[in-house]
């Protein structure tokens, strides 16, 4: 257990035999300090409390609490002050000290004092720490899964966050690229300015510029008041392009005059602004391809391309389903005002027999409308699409080899673990396995009850 660390500063043997005997325990350590320098030298971040003495030779207790506080501003500080030098007390709290007490002070009125600045000091560190947890928490709040892939993504995602790099985000659509770059953006150090989001595909090519770079009054019909653009409002920020890919030339050659010179120019202005902003890119189309054949900028492509972080499709991480699903059937039953608690074993197989070919935003909609048809207390199949109820069949009918075979012992584990209420030793002994060996094929292939 970590020890109450209390510095007294003062040049008293008297005072020094009291505080030795008040503080007795072996839950307190005592550090003395009778001049400047020593309590400068004995100070640390771990002291809980100084007990600052008002009049020290060669100095005024004042001055070392200045000079302490300029070091460490987190600081705490109770005096002792003699009558006479109370104002000198009172304006020592006005600069951030927690207290002051008059010698000849009470012993137990001591005690009190310093037990609650060290409890007060404790309890402002937990909840500095609950702060940073939530906030960590916030970042990754929609981000549910638990399968290596997923956890790897994260791990870069933790590396990357507090650079400056840009990032080009990859996966199929559906796969939660944005719900990355927010994660991005809210642990980095510019976490506490906006974040823009532009869909490339969703704007005319028209509009793109005056979107990202603003305009001057009269810049065309209708522009009848100065406007900001997306990368101005977003200063300090970080810009987040989705469907890079669908972005015109001159639109890709201005953004790489914004990542290679920081400056922007509005449409109808002939001056330049400088602009602080982090790029990150999403697309769900390999840009390779477009740059050897002209349709991509080259130069733009390895500028984004300097971090590349590629989300892997639902059908690669199933043990991620079980929990997606779990959190959008709280979630829109919440919304929907539905008592629905579960799911059922044959509706959750059903989950997971399905490749899910529009990723977790498919899923999303799946959970809706079984949510949606439900009034019972557990989802069950009957909530399905016809595409999903109809995988299991298939399943063994199509594909490759390897997923034909997984897609078998998938269906043959289950059935036998449901025989045996999902006693895995009995599963394995039926099997004739070894129960790692069933563990581990379990593991592999994402089975859950």
């Amino acid at each position: 257990m970590r020890k109450k660390i209390i510095h007294l500063v003062d040049d008293e043997i008297v005072i020094h035999d009291i505080f030795k005997r008040i503080f007795v325990e072996p839950e307190y350590e005592l550090r003395i300090s009778e001049n400047k320098p020593q309590a400068k030298s004995h100070h640390s971040a771990d002291v809980d409390v100084v007990i600052m003495d008002q009049m020290i030779p060669g100095c005024s207790g004042l001055e070392i609490f200045k000079e302490l506080k300029a070091d460490d501003p987190q600081v705490r500080v109770i005096f002792l002050t003699a009558f006479g030098t109370i104002e000198a007390a009172i304006e020592a709290i006005q600069l951030g000290a927690l207290d002051y007490l008059q010698k000849p002070f009470n012993n137990i009125e001591l005690r009190h004092k310093v037990d609650r600045a060290i409890k007060e000091k404790k309890l402002k560190g937990e909840n500095e720490q609950l702060r940073r947890t939530l906030n960590d928490r916030f970042a990754f709040e929609n981000i549910i899964g638990r399968s290596p892939l997923l956890k790897k993504v994260l791990g870069i995602v933790e590396s990357v966050a507090d650079s400056n790099s840009t990032v080009l985000i990859t996966g199929e659509s559906g796969t939660g690229k944005e719900l990355i770059a927010k994660a991005i953006h809210s642990n980095s150090n510019r976490r506490l300015m906006p974040f823009a989001a532009f869909n490339s595909s969703n704007i005319p090519a028209t509009l793109f510029e005056s979107l990202l770079f603003g305009y001057r009054k009269g810049a065309y019909t209708g522009a009848v008041a100065d406007k900001k653009g997306i990368f101005e409002e977003a200063d300090g920020g970080t810009v987040f392009f989705d469907e890079i890919a669908t972005l015109t030339d001159e639109t890709q050659s201005k953004i790489l005059r914004v990542l290679q010179e920081k400056e922007i120019q509005p449409l109808g202005s002939n001056q330049v602004r400088k602009v602080d902003v982090r790029i990150l890119a999403a697309t769900n189309i390999d840009l390779l391809p477009r740059v050897k054949s002209g349709d991509f900028r080259e130069d733009l492509y390895y500028r984004l391309n300097i971090i590349n972080i590629h989300l892997p499709p639902l059908r690669e991480r199933k043990e991620d389903i079980p929990l997606l699903a779990d959190a959008f059937l709280k979630k829109f039953s919440c919304e929907n005002n539905k008592a629905i608690k579960g799911m059922s074993p044959k509706f959750l197989r059903h989950l997971m027999d399905y490749s899910w070919p529009g990723n977790i935003r498919e899923l999303q909609n799946a959970m809706l409308r079984a949510v949606l048809l439900s009034n019972a207390e557990s989802l069950t199949p009957e909530a399905l699409t016809p595409e999903i109820l109809g995988v299991r069949s298939q399943r063994l009918e199509t594909g490759g080899f390897n997923e034909k075979v997984d897609a078998y012992k998938r269906q043959l584990i289950v059935e036998t673990l449901e025989k045996n209420n999902w006693v895995q030793k009995k599963t394995a002994e039926d099997l004739q396995l070894k129960p790692s060996t069933l563990y581990e094929l379990i593991k592999r292939l994402g089975i859950e009850k």
